[in-house]
């Protein structure tokens, strides 16, 4: 049994890139996947000034540490303007700066949501390009589009059998490729 850690790149209470994850999470059954939420790891914007004047926030390291300890990571990245979030690029911009490789090792699957039909594509693209500088292997992704016109969220499940099917091949794939 692999350590899964899963997180989506949003700092919004009411992420759907953090239902995602927390539904994919719940159909990984053949190993222990722990979800976290990132805005509980709190970081400055990242300067070089405050990194030479007070180092790296105890939570960079706490996070890098939470890595550092999973076999393979899911993470669900929003999209602002085409890119991922700047909340998002400053953790990843912490974290690069504390250990240039912090991915190294790591299978990834990258997925992105969003409420209209291009599923945030523009950051998942972004983030496929991007992570393996850092020493992902991206294993697998997913563009999940129109988030609420597919998937219930009182229901907990996909609607649309054609998403669903897709997801469950990513799935399949990803815990395939991480045993």
């Amino acid at each position: 049994m692999k350590k899964i850690l899963a997180f989506a790149g949003s700092n919004s209470s009411t992420s759907i890139n953090h239902k995602l994850v927390e539904y994919i999470a719940s159909e990984i059954v053949a190993h222990e996947v722990k979800v976290l939420k990132l805005v509980n790891y709190p970081m400055p914007m990242y300067s070089e000034d405050i990194e030479k004047e007070k180092g790296f926030p105890g939570m960079t390291m706490g996070l890098k540490q939470e890595i550092s300890d999973a076999d393979a990571l899911i993470i669900s990245i929003n999209e602002h303007n085409g890119s991922w979030s700047a909340f998002f690029k400053n953790v990843i911009d912490w974290l690069s700066r504390l250990d240039r490789n912090f991915l190294a090792g790591k299978k990834v699957l990258v997925m992105s949501t969003s409420p209209g039909q291009r599923g945030g594509i523009g950051a998942l693209e972004y983030a496929k390009n991007l992570l393996p500088r850092f020493g992902a292997e991206i294993i697998e992704s997913f563009s999940f589009p129109s988030f609420q016109a597919n998937f219930s969220e009182e229901l907990n499940e996909v609607t649309e059998e054609t998403l669903l099917l897709g997801l469950r091949e990513v799935l399949s794939t990803f815990a395939q490729q991480i045993k």
